[in-house]
């Protein structure tokens, strides 16, 4: 095996586990975790066919076990972390609070439709790619993200759910 070829991708795999897990402790663990798994089971990435949808399909494969594994309680992010990253990457001319709001919005969003937001608009998978990495049909990435895309605006709004027809809401 050629480190070479995973090292590329690890700046991808690190954004992808940091916005999963809204933890930076996590995503590392998550990352490594992902290259060990790689590592061992190279031999099963098929020469050729792309390596960053395959190490992608490894890690949210780890990330679901550990998900089922243990319930995850309310992921809260320290906003000091946040805020450092957000102030590494955002313009002076940008309202740091957006990004804190969007992070915080993002883990409130039910992990399969997390998933697939991230994954197609974070690291510009097609769907198609997005239907191999999750092993669901690509109607199923339209529709998680679709929903996905809807849930976000209502939570950056501060909108509760939508009541969809026929459907009453409990009190």
């Amino acid at each position: 095996m050629d480190a070479r070829l995973l090292i590329e991708h690890i700046p991808s795999l690190r954004r992808y586990a940091r916005a999963l897990t809204g933890n930076a402790w996590a995503a590392d663990d998550l990352v490594q975790d992902t290259l060990e798994r790689a590592c061992s089971k190279w031999r099963l990435w098929v020469v050729g066919s792309d390596l960053r949808a395959w190490l992608f399909t490894v890690m949210h494969n780890i990330f679901a076990s550990q998900v089922r594994r243990t319930p995850a309680p309310h992921a809260v992010v320290p906003l000091d972390e946040v805020a450092q990253e957000v102030q590494g990457i955002a313009d002076s001319g940008r309202d740091q609070g957006a990004g804190i709001d969007l992070q915080r919005c993002l883990m409130q969003l039910p992990e399969e439709q997390r998933a697939v937001l991230l994954l197609v608009t974070l690291e510009d998978l097609s769907y198609a790619e997005v239907a191999r990495v999750l092993g669901v049909p690509v109607g199923t990435v339209m529709s998680r993200l679709s929903r996905a895309r809807v849930r976000l605006q209502e939570l950056m709004d501060g909108a509760s759910p939508a009541v969809r027809p026929g459907l009453r809401r409990l009190k």
